[in-house]
Order: structure tokens, then sequence, then C-alpha cells
């Protein structure tokens, strides 16, 4: 009997939730073969069996979430006996039914089990242990609710804790704190409940306000933009530098490279993104200073330039990444931010499609945007944000004219960059589009 495990499908996954199932229990499955369909941070992923057999149980049944390495399933012979953890976990539950929040009963009941003793063993009678791994968002959930984690057990590979074994301990902890002070009136539209030092505030609607809105549930990845961008911009300090570029020899440039690549048997259009990404992943290789991570007590130089171009979906921003961005033609880049497009649009990115970016390139300019700040995309340490180009009346050798005109705007984290430093990569950049013959070279 083979154990099916939830599969690490991306650096900052720590759980996955199964969107459906293809195979059903009973059904033969081929090595290879997708089996089930699950959603990730960033993106839905289908898993594929690493064994041929027969499905003989669902452990995590559809619309539940369980922990990189936990079992959502066994596939074996068809006359192959279940372990007996299978066979008992599925009398204890009944039926495999999704619970509140969202967590398998059976992940959900090995958790509990886990976390429940952590909420009362004393230091003087659990022996010393060693060095602890815990995720960052586990840590800093167990610090918002005063947990002392060090007593935990990690469910996670090699022991590691995640944020379901907090969440577990956390869910403890309040069946037997106290009662909560009665709630307290505020102006406005919104009843709080008073609440402990320790927890956030928290509105609690009455059913006339709940009529007056649709609550929409947040998506793995709607959770994943929040939790990330907020610790950015909590953790990082970010500086803003802003620059103005004429495109007139730009648009020249991008309609000769369209008119060559229309000849080709593969036509190709593109466009003025494609070359911005390029002069920054150029400029990237020239001042490696700016292709750095903050990592606590040093800096992370990366070697190579993958340059993430972040595209707008329905359900929230993800950013594919063009790796070795640098080392591309123009033509070649297009292809490349094209494909990675279509396929963040279709939901079929891989892990590796959106994963180690070294810098962002946020465009906003479809949309009439003149210009903005965008926030780093963590743990990189800059991203440049694109406005509109538009036609702006500009003083050249006394006369007033009208060129076409770009905003852009560096953030940059002070931890890891100075401001002099962004400033010369900012004016590289501009230098390279003023001068676009230069991205041929």
């Amino acid at each position: 009997m083979k154990t099916v495990e939830m599969p690490k499908m991306g650096d900052t996954m720590e759980e996955g939730k199964i969107l459906n199932w293809f195979k059903q229990e009973g059904d033969t499955i081929k090595k290879g073969e997708p089996i089930a369909e699950v959603e990730t941070d960033k993106v839905n992923i289908e898993i594929e069996s690493f064994v041929s057999g027969v499905l003989r149980k669902i452990i995590v049944p559809a619309g539940s979430a369980a922990p990189i390495g936990a079992p959502i399933a066994y596939v074996g012979s068809a006359d192959e006996p279940l372990p007996a953890e299978a066979t008992g976990t599925a009398q204890a539950n009944g039926t495999h039914q999704a619970t509140g929040n969202g967590t398998a009963p059976a992940v959900q009941a090995q958790l509990a089990t886990q976390a429940a003793p952590a909420t009362t063993v004393s230091r003087s009678t659990e022996p010393e242990r060693g060095r602890i791994f815990i995720s960052p968002i586990a840590r800093r959930l167990a610090e918002e609710h005063r947990l002392d984690y060090k007593q935990l057990r990690g469910s996670g590979p090699n022991g590691r804790i995640i944020k379901m074994d907090v969440e577990a301990a956390i869910a403890a902890q309040q069946q037997t704190a106290p009662s909560l002070q009665p709630a307290v009136s505020l102006p406005l539209f919104e009843t709080y409940v008073e609440p402990r030092s320790e927890e956030p505030l928290a509105p609690v609607l009455t059913g006339q306000e709940a009529d007056e809105f649709v609550e929409i549930p947040l998506t793995a990845m709607r959770r994943t933009i929040a939790r990330r961008l907020s610790q950015s911009m909590q953790t990082a300090p970010h500086f803003y530098v802003t620059s103005v570029i004429d495109t007139g020899k730009l648009g020249q440039l991008r309609k000769q490279i369209n008119e060559y690549a229309a000849k080709d048997p593969s036509p190709l259009k593109i466009s003025y993104n494609d070359l911005i990404v390029k002069a920054v992943a150029l400029t990237l290789r020239r001042m490696p200073q700016m292709n750095v991570s903050f990592a606590e007590d040093r800096l992370l130089q990366k070697k190579h330039v993958h340059v993430g171009v972040a595209v707008a979906l329905e359900q929230g921003l993800i950013v594919p990444v063009v790796r070795n961005a640098d080392k591309y033609t123009v033509l070649e880049l297009a292809r490349e931010t094209q494909r990675l497009a279509s396929l963040a649009r279709g939901g079929k990115l891989r892990p590796e499609d959106f994963s180690g970016g070294t810098f962002t390139v946020s465009n906003l300019g479809m949309f009439d945007v003149d210009s903005f700040t965008a926030v780093i995309n963590p743990p990189e340490s800059a991203i440049l944000a694109v406005g509109s180009i538009t036609p702006t009346p500009v003083v050249v050798e006394g006369e007033i004219v009208v060129r076409e005109r770009m905003k852009v705007t560096l953030s940059s984290d002070h931890r890891a960059i100075d401001g002099a430093t962004a400033a010369r990569f900012l004016q590289e950049v501009k230098r390279l589009l003023e001068e676009p013959f230069g991205l041929l070279l």
C-alpha cells in the first residue's frame, strides 16, 4: 500500500486545498496520471500519481486542506488491506466531509492531538529541544497569540512547525480561555467585541448589517497576497525614486522590430513592456548591487537575473518569472513573457514559473494610469512601477514641443539598497529606453 502525500509546489507553500478528485475510490490509476486538482497559495495545479494501482482510500476530500507531506490518499492493489490508521480514521469520522476550518478531519484530529498537550506542558517536565524549525507565518501567528511554539510538535517535513500546527494549538487554548468582555457599541455601522490585548480588533456583524453586503471567502491566492504584501510594508522600509522617460525613439524601435517580426513564420508583436523588461534585465546585470535580498545579518546577491512580470488575474495578482532575462534577445523575451502570461491566465503555471524572481516589473500603463508606487515582492528588494505613455508638452532648446513621455517609479528596500544606488539604477534604465539601440547589442 502506497501513501499519496500533499506535495510541495512552491517556495511559500505550506498547505494545499483539494479542489476536486479526478478519480474516485476503487478507480484504477496509472503512474503519471493526474488524480487531483490542488489550490496552492498562488495557482491551481494538477497533481500526478507516482505509482500505478487502485485508489483505495481518499483521506482528504474535495474542499479540504492538508499541510505539505500529509497523507491525502492510499493507492494499492484491489485486494490489499488498508493500513490500520486508514480504517480507524474512517470509523472515527464516519464520513469524509470538510470541517468548518476547511481542514480534513483526519488531518485536523492529528494536529489537535499534537497541539493540545503543547499548551499544558511546562518547561520543567519537557526536556530541552534543539533548534526549532518553524515557518515564518507560523512563528508570527504564534507570537500574535502569545503561544509558546517551542512546546509544539510540528507536522511539516522533518518536524517543521507550520501554520496549521499553531492554529490547532490556538484553538485548544481558546476552548479553555475565559469568555470575552461584553460587546461595546461604537458609532458608525459596526459593533466591536472588546478583545484581549493579544487579539486583533474584529467586527461583530448584526443581521441587518450582514444583509448589506456579500461575504466572499478569500482564496489561497488572495490570502497569500494579503499576508506577503502586509509583511513587505511592515518589515521593508520602502523609499521611492521617480523618473520621466522620453519614449519617442523607443516607439520607433518597437515599430521597426514589429515590422520585421511580422514577416517571421511565427508572427510576433512585441510590447513596450517587453522593451522595459529587457532594459531592466540589462541594468541588473550591470548593477548586481540591485539584484539582492536582505537576510537579517547579510545581503544575498543573486548570480542570475530573473525578472518577474506582474499579471493581473480576476482572482488576484501573480508574477510569472522570466528566468535569465538578461540573456534573451528582445524577440525571445517577448515570446517568453507572452507564453507565461498565457499560462497564468489559463491557470497552467508550474511552481518553477512563478518562483525565484530577483526583481519585478509592474506595468499599469494599459489602464491609463499616469504613475503609481508598487509594493516590493519579498524576498526581492526592488520593484519598478510603470505608468502610461502620454503626449506631454516639454521645453526643448527653448521651444515648447509635444513628446511621448512615461513615468516610472522604483520602490526599493532601504535595508538593502541606498538612495544613490537606486537613482543610478533608474538613470541607467532611462538611458537604455531613451537610446534603445543599446537593447539590441
